[in-house]
């Protein structure tokens, strides 16, 4: 077995083709074959099986062994790293899962920082929902992750504290308040945004003993958002969503203050790489813990 191998299995698995892989790894496609081949030689089992009306498709070895040959690459990269350090150098990749608000609002903030800083760094950005960065990271897919209400197997390094605030139309008879408790929205009709709204939300009703009356779910924040102009209901969401308010509708503070945190989260800081170790520090400088 080589590295070689491991990295056309893994790169096979992110992109699903033969064709691709070779491309990203700048080889052939008989060699990305020959490469698989042997490895699954070596083995004496198959690690995916290949159907050309369904694609590429990894058998159960298949998909318990690309964790491991994640970390295995992953170590390796680490090992250049240090030894690029010992010698003056900068190499390496980063590669960063961020869930929308995250990614839309902050995330370039530190891209551009820690570039400036380490320009000879690589930076590689996967965009998904809470539940995907969750996933990436529990596979090894990525090498950080922006998340929040993290798992227990992972390590996460806080950031910052995002302040939660209602929002309804101006025109509710809630909209003049200088701010609401739980107990003032029970009863009415709540819109819930998914993607690691939803648990915390049911949470704070079900603390306050207010009745939870839910009339809709969308995935996008804007999509709450213009139902809440249309009437629709009213929305528990986070601040730093909320950069562009649409004409007509308020924000009201949560009394008392209800805050989400957002967080760096690692697989394992002790194992992370120097370069992920830079990342994690240029986001600690850029936003200091409340």
């Amino acid at each position: 077995m080589t590295i070689t191998q491991f990295q056309v299995f893994v790169k096979i698995a992110e992109t699903g083709s033969f064709t691709k892989a070779g491309l990203e790894l700048n080889m052939t496609q008989p060699a990305v074959s020959h490469a698989i081949s042997s490895l699954e030689a070596d083995l004496g089992i198959h690690l995916m099986i290949r159907d050309r009306k369904n694609g590429i498709t990894l058998t159960h070895v298949g998909k318990r062994v690309l964790i491991q040959m994640r970390e295995i690459l992953q170590r390796v990269e680490n090992i250049e790293q240090e030894i690029a350090a010992e010698k003056g150098l900068e190499v390496g990749t980063v590669r960063i899962g961020a869930f929308p608000t995250a990614a839309a609002h902050f995330l370039p903030k530190i891209m551009s920082t820690f570039k400036r800083k380490y320009p000879n760094l690589q930076l590689v950005i996967h965009e998904g929902t809470i539940a995907e960065v969750k996933e990436w990271l529990s596979t090894r897919f990525i090498d950080v992750g922006l998340v929040i209400f993290p798992d227990a197997d992972m390590e996460i390094v806080p950031l910052f504290r995002d302040k939660m605030v209602a929002v309804l139309p101006e025109t509710h008879p809630l909209g003049g308040r200088g701010s609401l408790t739980i107990s003032d929205l029970s009863g009415e009709p709540m819109i819930l945004c998914r993607g690691g709204y939803e648990a915390p939300i049911i949470d704070l009703f079900q603390k306050s003993g207010a009745d939870l009356q839910l009339a809709f779910a969308a995935s996008n924040v804007a999509t709450v958002l213009n139902m809440i102009r249309e009437g629709l209901g009213l929305a528990i969401l986070s601040r730093l969503s909320l950069s562009a308010l649409p004409p007509g509708l308020v924000t009201l503070d949560l009394e008392p203050r209800v805050c989400r945190d957002i967080s760096v989260a690692v697989p394992s800081l002790k194992e992370a790489s120097l370069a992920v170790h830079l990342f994690i520090q240029t986001a600690r400088e850029l936003f200091p813990r409340e």
